[in-house]
C-alpha cells in the first residue's frame, strides 16, 4: 500500500508542477464587451488554478494516508474512527474518511 500511495503522491506533485509552470504568456487580459484572447486566457487560467487546488487537496489526503500507515490507523475514518469500507479503499486508497464523513 505504501508504494501505491508514494506513487500517487509523486504523480500529483508532477501534475501540480505542470499546472504551476509558466506558459510564457503575459499581460493582455481584458474583460471588455467582446470575448477576446485575453478573456479566453483568463478563463483558462482560472480553470488551471481550480485544478491545481483540487490536486493539492488530494495530495494532502495521500500524505495523511501515509501518516496513518505509520500510526497504524490506516483504513479507519479520521472523524469517527470506524473502518473505511474495503471497496472504498480499493477504489481510492488515499481515503481518510468513511463515506458518511467524506463530504
Amino acid at each position: 500500500m505504501r508504494a501505491e500511495l508514494e506513487e500517487k503522491r509523486a504523480e500529483l506533485q508532477a501534475e501540480r508542477a505542470d499546472l504551476s509552470a509558466s506558459t510564457g504568456e503575459t499581460g493582455g487580459i481584458s474583460f471588455g464587451k467582446r470575448v477576446g484572447e485575453g478573456t479566453s486566457f483568463a478563463v483558462e487560467r482560472l480553470s488551471q488554478v481550480a485544478a491545481h487546488d483540487r490536486l493539492g487537496a488530494m495530495q494532502a489526503e495521500v500524505v495523511r494516508a501515509l501518516a496513518k500507515l505509520d500510526e497504524g490507523t490506516y483504513g479507519r475514518c479520521d472523524v469517527c474512527a470506524e473502518p473505511i469500507a474495503a471497496d472504498r479503499l480499493e477504489a481510492r486508497p488515499w481515503s481518510i474518511r468513511c463515506i458518511r464523513h467524506a463530504g
